[in-house]
């Protein structure tokens, strides 16, 4: 019964870092949230800017390049959460059709917009390739290269939010019966945003959301290596493979977490 007593204080001390790591990844999360509702809306400055923002369509900043598959590219989907990434690890196989030299190209940094609903998406889903070589994807789907990388981060940003998404889309999108989405890719670029008209605005407000998504990224991992190292205690204190020593304090210590 005490060696029971001694595992469940080893394990809630544990339970307690891998908490904290939650509510910093929700933390980091919120306040990415935020900067994107507020700053990248132009509602919140950055200091040291005051040229104004122009509501500015996506046709005037965005390009079709209508590049397609040299047969060298691997097929890619889209996902909500991890963007661009390859449809057999995203999926668990390949949907592609037996010859994709009319699919899509994609190279680093440009916007693909899927045209299909997703969750909290149901007018499609927009997002920039972050991966370091060209890609093809669907010729379903819309492929467009940004003026410069830091407007193709800003537009990633902004569509990752389902209310704005939804608002710059509906105007344009006509859905079907059979919940079908409707809509050329000329005019996908009919819409209109705030946009800055600073070029060293651009490039901070981008590294501002590069940041703030890499101080995200490694609170996830963090949190990922708590939880399997608290799996691993578990199982190997339950088996017997460790045994707790009477004095608990420091083996029971909080794992530390930054901030």
């Amino acid at each position: 019964m005490q060696e029971q007593q001694r595992i469940g204080s080893v394990l809630q001390g544990w339970d307690k870092g891998v908490d904290h790591a939650e509510r910093l990844v929700a933390c980091h999360n919120r306040r990415l949230e935020w900067i994107i509702r507020q700053v990248l809306s132009g509602e919140v400055r950055l200091p040291s800017y005051s040229k104004p923002w122009v509501k500015t369509s996506l046709a005037d900043v965005l390009v079709e390049h209508n590049l397609q598959s040299t047969g060298r590219e691997v097929v890619h989907s889209v996902s909500v959460h991890r963007g661009l990434i390859n449809q057999v690890e995203h999926l668990g196989r390949s949907f592609a059709a037996a010859s994709t030299e009319h699919y899509n190209r994609v190279r680093p940094g440009d916007i693909v917009y899927t045209k299909s609903p997703t969750g909290d998406f149901p007018l499609g889903v927009v997002k920039q390739s972050t991966i370091n070589c060209d890609a093809i994807v669907s010729p379903l789907y819309g492929v467009f290269a940004p003026s410069n990388r830091s407007l193709g981060v800003i537009l990633d940003a902004l569509f990752s939010i389902p209310a704005i998404s939804l608002r710059y889309l509906s105007p344009l999108v006509q859905k079907g019966a059979k919940n079908t989405i409707s809509v050329t890719n000329s005019q996908f670029l009919q819409g209109k945003i705030p946009l800055p008209t600073d070029e060293a605005e651009f490039e901070e407000l981008a590294n501002l959301i590069i940041a703030q998504r890499a101080l995200i990224a490694g609170a996830e991992q963090e949190l990922s290596h708590l939880r399997k190292q608290r799996q691993g205690l578990m199982r190997d204190l339950t088996s017997g493979v460790r045994r707790v020593p009477k004095t608990v304090e420091s083996f029971a210590q909080r794992p530390k977490v930054s901030s």
